[in-house]
């Protein structure tokens, strides 16, 4: 199903608030951020997207290869990210049915107040953009 084609107003109301989302990010970090979020939901549209946007923002392959495993190659991301990612994984997982303070606290240490507002709505956006792709199954390439 082309839902964008069908639902064209959800589907413009999504643009505008993923651009909305981004304001202020560093681009690098918002391409890590999507490319995690959907590691995690299995969407296959989304990583082959975000894998080339990060390309395109300046990303090195090493890193958006070692994504997956970034705690284990803690070395290759800085203490931002590291704590973007974090959160990324603690929103879009919700294992413990919230986001553990401890997790929230590690973000809110690197990112200022309306910064760390912008991360959090990043990464909610990027989690409907996957529910979308993989209920849809929406294939990498796709247009």
């Amino acid at each position: 199903m082309q839902w964008g084609k069908l639902a064209p107003e959800v589907f413009k109301a999504m643009y505008a608030l993923d651009a909305a989302a981004r304001k202020g990010l560093d681009p690098v970090l918002v391409e890590l951020v999507k490319i995690r979020a959907s590691q995690l939901n299995r969407c296959g549209y989304c990583l082959d997207l975000h894998t080339k946007d990060a390309r395109k923002a300046g990303e090195t392959d090493e890193r958006i290869y070692l994504l997956n495993a970034w705690e284990e190659a803690g070395a290759y991301y800085t203490p931002k990210e590291q704590a973007a990612l974090a959160l990324t994984e603690a929103v879009t997982v919700l294992t413990d049915g919230f986001v553990p303070d401890a997790v929230y606290q590690r973000a809110a240490e690197h990112f200022e107040d309306p910064e760390l507002a912008q991360l959090i709505a990043l990464i909610t956006t990027i989690n409907a953009w996957n529910r979308f792709g993989v209920t849809t199954r929406r294939a990498p390439g796709q247009e």
